[in-house]
């Protein structure tokens, strides 16, 4: 089983590359939303429960990929510092250790081109940061500088590369073992 562990800051394209490589792929896409959203009907963003509950979930999904053995999960993440370091070291390590194999890739994209996509409507069918000043603000006070990702395999810049030909870089880089 293959983990494609799609990482970037907000408005990268995450969510819209990884559902292109579904496309090419068949893999299910993981979209880090579906835990923070249903994790923010009982809590708020970034309290100790929130955390804790959101913690839980990704454990708990990630385990049972270990039993069951799909072909392939692509997980959207986005680095903040409300996520504890040990969740994203526990899944570069443990995962691997249980014979998943985890592929890292980093999509990234200018300030200029994030700022623009916070907008967009398909941001709001989640509840995902909109507000460029918000952001702007969380940025400056480091909210997206932790925690560390191990390792990145591959990076591709968003704003020079369309949704579908990242997907398909990712794909060429990715062949199965």
């Amino acid at each position: 089983m293959t983990l494609l562990f799609l990482h970037g800051p907000p408005a990268a394209g995450k969510f819209t590359v990884g559902g292109e490589l579904v496309k090419l792929t068949g893999w299910t896409l993981y979209h880090n939303h579906v835990v923070v959203d249903e994790v923010l009907k009982r809590h708020a963003f970034g309290t100790p429960g929130f955390v804790k509950m959101r913690d839980l979930l990704w454990r708990e999904y990630f385990t049972r990929l270990t039993q069951e053995r799909p072909p392939g999960v692509i997980f959207t993440f986005s680095p903040e510092n409300s996520v504890p370091q040990l969740f994203v070291d526990w899944l570069f390590h443990s995962l691997p250790n249980a014979g998943v194999r985890l592929f890292s890739v980093a999509l990234t994209a200018s300030e200029t081109e994030i700022e623009a996509r916070l907008a967009a409507t398909q941001r709001q069918q989640f509840k995902k940061l909109t507000d460029v000043n918000f952001y702007r603000q969380l940025r400056t006070a480091g909210s997206f500088a932790s925690p560390l990702v191990p390792r990145t395999d591959l990076t591709i810049d968003t704003g020079r590369h369309s949704p579908a030909e990242s997907a398909r870089l990712i794909a060429r880089t990715l062949r199965p073992q």
